[in-house]
C-alpha cells in the first residue's frame, strides 16, 4: 500500500465531527488495534469544507490518543496521508496521520479602558 502525502492546507477548515475513539481491530473479541510499538490507534471524524464545496466526512488514524479534541471544534492534522484499498469488490481511501491538535482560538484583543485599569 502506497502512502500519498495530502496537503492540508488546500483542505480548507478541518473540524472534528466524532471525538477520538480507539480502532477496533476485531469486532468479535472488541480487541483495540496497534502500531508496532504498541500504541493505541484512534480514529477521529473529521469534516473538510473547501470553498465553494459541500462538506464531506473523512475518518483519520493516529497513533495515540490526541488530547483537548471535542466535537465541533477546529482541528489541525499533522502529516496527513491517504491509501487507496481495495478487498474483493469492496474499494476505498482510508487517511493516517501523525497528529491531531486541536486548534485554539485567537485570544480577544484588550479594549482600551477596559479590564481593571485605575
Amino acid at each position: 500500500m502506497q502512502a500519498i502525502p495530502v496537503d492540508t492546507s488546500r483542505l480548507g477548515v478541518l473540524r472534528c465531527a466524532v471525538e477520538p475513539e480507539p480502532k477496533i481491530s476485531n469486532f468479535e473479541t472488541k480487541e483495540v488495534k496497534r502500531d508496532k510499538e504498541g500504541n493505541t490507534i484512534y480514529t477521529v471524524a473529521a469534516t473538510v469544507r473547501q470553498e465553494g464545496r459541500r462538506i464531506s466526512v473523512i475518518e483519520i488514524a493516529v497513533a495515540g490518543e490526541p488530547k483537548g479534541i471535542k466535537e465541533g471544534q477546529e482541528i489541525r492534522v499533522t502529516g496527513l496521508e491517504a491509501f487507496s484499498w481495495a478487498m474483493g469488490d469492496r474499494h476505498g481511501v482510508s487517511f493516517r496521520a501523525e497528529a491531531i491538535t486541536p486548534v485554539q482560538p485567537a485570544a480577544a484583543p484588550a479594549l482600551p479602558g477596559k479590564g481593571g485599569g485605575a
